[in-house]
């Protein structure tokens, strides 16, 4: 008689990249803008410090339940592009959570799905994070390079796919 023997195969354990990615897309589930659903969680020394996703701010109406507040912005280069300005995004929420608790971030590192807005690159500068890995880049973020460049913060793209959204 033959024994069925399944093959035991061995765990492999997700990289720290890996591992916060995936805590931020979690993260992101709970956001109330379905413009991608964004998250976000700051680290330090491999430990979680807080965590945001897109929402709109406490006790206001959410996108999901009465609709986009979109904006248009025309840029430096004459280039357009349309923004949901009805929630907060998920990296200037994850600074704003760990200041409501009095947690310091300076020095962290973010984690989140896109690479970030210009207006939240400019409250990573200022909240002290030292660096920024996002799983993918964004389509409006030719600011935020520059000022994350000029404020020496380290970047890393894991997948150079360029998110955009459809206008709503």
């Amino acid at each position: 008689m033959k024994k069925n023997i399944k093959k035991i195969e061995k765990h492999k354990r997700p990289s720290w990249d890996e591992y916060f990615l995936q805590m931020a897309e979690l993260v992101g589930s709970r956001g109330t803008c379905d413009r991608g659903h964004a998250g976000a969680v700051i680290v330090k020394d491999k430990r979680l410090l807080a965590s945001g996703y897109a929402g709109s701010p406490v006790g206001t109406p959410h996108c999901d339940d009465v609709g986009h507040e979109m904006h248009t912005v025309t840029h430096e280069d004459g280039s357009v592009s349309r923004h949901c300005t009805r929630t907060a995004h998920a990296e200037m929420n994850a600074i704003t959570n760990a200041a409501r608790v009095g947690v310091a971030v300076e020095g962290g590192t973010l984690y989140c799905k896109f690479l970030p807005c210009y207006t939240c690159a400019k409250a990573i500068v200022n909240a002290g994070i030292e660096k920024v890995v996002a799983l993918r880049d964004y389509h409006a973020t030719k600011e935020t390079k520059v000022i994350f460049k000029k404020a020496k913060i380290k970047v890393e793209i894991l997948n150079k796919e360029v998110e955009s959204y459809r206008d709503q």
